[in-house]
């Protein structure tokens, strides 16, 4: 809350003279600094690595991150999380060999707006004050507080002149810094990985290796306390020139929208969900350059940004692979990655909650860009995790496929998918099995129904049954191949044979065409995989009766008789039941 100040009561306001005295002060101790870094070769940036990441945790440090309740602090406080969140990209994995100094500033380097630093809160002679960067002594405090812990020799601390009460100051436990001749440096005897992240909540830092046995000397110094710190942005003092005049964060807190290929589901959902003040980020304007995939609604939104270029890579790519196979895969997941990247440079720090669709999430997870946001999950798909899960049960089933063993995902890239779905606040999904895996978030959209013209049925001279899929072995083509073994039925395939030319030898197959669903007398998808089932959904909504597996989605769609993916057997006797039932029918219609 703003609070007023009479002459009487308050300090005297800060000068643009002193100020500028300060700066030329600090530019001679950079100076200093930078020349003593430069002639000592014991202060040196490492790498990056794998190898000690099997280590035990020896030490870590978690410190919460909005630590401001007045509405004028929050664009402060969100940042300094911006900027932790930068920072600590050039900390994450760093592995220091035994007996060397881990240096701040030398990973995190100097903080200017082109790294994408941007003003956070920072505590100067009793005022918190916007600065680029600022905030960062939150992170420098963690690494402060974790290295005791770990008993590692602290080279180079200095405490903070205030101290706020509640504070890990007050504790003495704190580490300020300032670019660059303020630094925290600490030795262990050990080799050490350092490793931090940001939940919506909270920083983590964390080092893993040996625990030094000699403890560590601790001082507590003794600094002024405060009880209370004036703020820049709530004091009321309009007349000092670092006053945050009220208008600078009134759009503070936007929701990200940051979508790929076209749902309708989702779009309405979107639509229920934004504010005029939350932004959109798409591949492109799909309703203005006339592109289906992309023909979201963006009305209603402050901003909507496209990654037009990264798109029109993306599709040419796209054209030159095959319909199938690994090579098409990784060239999505690499598409994706881009797409991500390019919304991450997009995503401005006052974007306080994020709504993500899947494709996009373990990238946005594993840079760091979801950190200190809450963020919601558009899922369309199964996890990685359990998809390739469920391939593994097929190829089991099904050694001899030439599709079920071809593609799987990097391991890196599955553990951060696994990661951002166990921290995401909310998963939306129209799919009844995607929802099924997360029972406590999940919210279940309907899917919508289709619009099917009315048409008059074809009379079959046998029962035919529609297969809406390729034949590949997750569509479960094995299952319904052993379930319609005997019976006098036409089999209707949808899509091209890539299990092999002689897979239906011995059936009555016949390719299908745009009149696939005037002649259906079933529609059968026994799949082990099926994120899209729009095939079924249209013939339900004509009401021509479905077989599928759970694993398509659509439990809850009426019309639709669900079975296990992989049971041939049950599949056998749910058709031959819906078979004697469409009989049934066509004789009480003839009498």
């Amino acid at each position: 809350m703003s609070q007023s100040h009479t002459s009487e009561s308050r300090s005297p306001l800060p000068t643009v003279r002193e100020a500028a005295v300060f700066r030329l002060k600090s530019l001679g101790l950079q100076s200093r600094r930078f020349v003593a870094d430069a002639v000592d070769k014991n202060v040196r940036q490492f790498s990056k690595g794998e190898t000690l990441i099997e280590r035990p945790v020896v030490a870590e440090s978690k410190s919460k991150l909005w630590t401001e309740i007045e509405p004028e602090e929050r664009f402060l406080v969100a940042g300094k999380i911006q900027n932790l969140r930068v920072a600590i990209s050039a900390l994450d994995g760093l592995e220091l060999p035994a007996g060397e100094v881990f240096s701040f500033w030398k990973h995190v380097g100097r903080t200017t707006a082109s790294k994408g630093y941007v003003p956070g809160r920072e505590l100067r002679e009793g005022c918190i004050i916007p600065n680029i960067g600022g905030g960062l002594c939150q992170l420098s405090n963690a690494l402060y507080d974790a290295a005791l812990k770990a008993n590692f020799e602290i080279v180079e601390r200095h405490a903070h002149t205030q101290t706020i009460a509640g504070s890990l100051a007050e504790q003495g436990r704190d580490a300020t810094v300032f670019w660059n001749y303020v630094d925290l440096r600490f030795r262990s005897e050990h080799p050490v990985r350092i490793e931090t992240e940001l939940t919506s909540d909270h920083l983590l830092i964390k080092f893993r290796g040996t625990k030094q046995e000699r403890p560590t000397l601790h001082q507590i110094q003794k600094t002024a306390k405060i009880d209370h710190v004036n703020s820049c942005a709530s004091c009321g003092m309009d007349d000092c020139f670092r006053s945050v005049k009220p208008e600078t964060n009134i759009d503070f807190g936007k929701t990200a929208f940051l979508i790929d290929e076209f749902s309708s589901e989702f779009d309405s959902y979107i639509q229920a969900k934004r504010t005029e003040k939350d932004v959109m980020l798409l591949p492109l304007d799909g309703k203005r350059f006339n592109r289906a995939n992309y023909a979201w609604n963006t009305t209603g939104f402050s901003g909507v940004k496209q990654s037009a270029y990264i798109t029109a890579v993306r599709s040419i790519k796209s054209r030159r692979l095959a319909a199938q196979g690994a090579a098409r895969q990784k060239n999505l997941l690499a598409t994706y990655e881009h797409l991500a990247a390019s919304y991450g440079k997009k995503l401005s720090f006052d974007a306080l909650h994020v709504v993500v669709q899947q494709n996009l999430l373990p990238y946005l997870w594993r840079s760091g860009q979801l950190g200190g946001r809450t963020f919601d999950v558009l899922m369309t798909a199964l996890p990685m995790a359990e998809l390739q899960k469920r391939l593994d049960h097929a190829f089991e089933l099904h050694g001899e496929s030439k599709t079920l063993g071809d593609f799987r995902a990097d391991e890196k890239l599955v553990a951060a998918e696994t990661q951002a779905l166990k921290n995401a606040r909310r998963i939306i999904t129209t799919h009844s099995a995607i929802a099924a895996l997360f029972p406590e978030k999940a919210e279940l959209l309907s899917w919508k129904t289709p619009d099917v013209k009315p048409f008059k049925r074809d009379k079959n001279d046998k029962p035919r049954i529609v297969f809406p899929a390729s034949t590949v072995g997750r569509k479960g083509c094995y299952e319904l191949r052993e379930a319609i073994r005997g019976l006098d039925v036409s089999l209707v395939t949808m899509g091209p044979n890539i299990e092999g030319a002689d897979f239906w030898e011995g059936f009555d197959v016949i390719r299908g065409g745009d009149d696939w669903l005037e002649t259906a007398d079933l529609v059968v998808l026994p799949a082990f995989v099926e994120h899209k089932p729009l095939r079924l959904l249209r013939a339900a909504a004509a009401g021509v009766p479905v077989i599928a597996s759970s694993a398509c989605g659509v439990k809850n769609v009426a019309g639709v008789t669900t079975i296990d993916a992989g049971d041939a057997y049950a599949l056998k006797q749910v058709v031959e039941t819906g078979l004697a039932a469409k009989t049934l029918v066509r004789q009480t219609m003839a009498a």
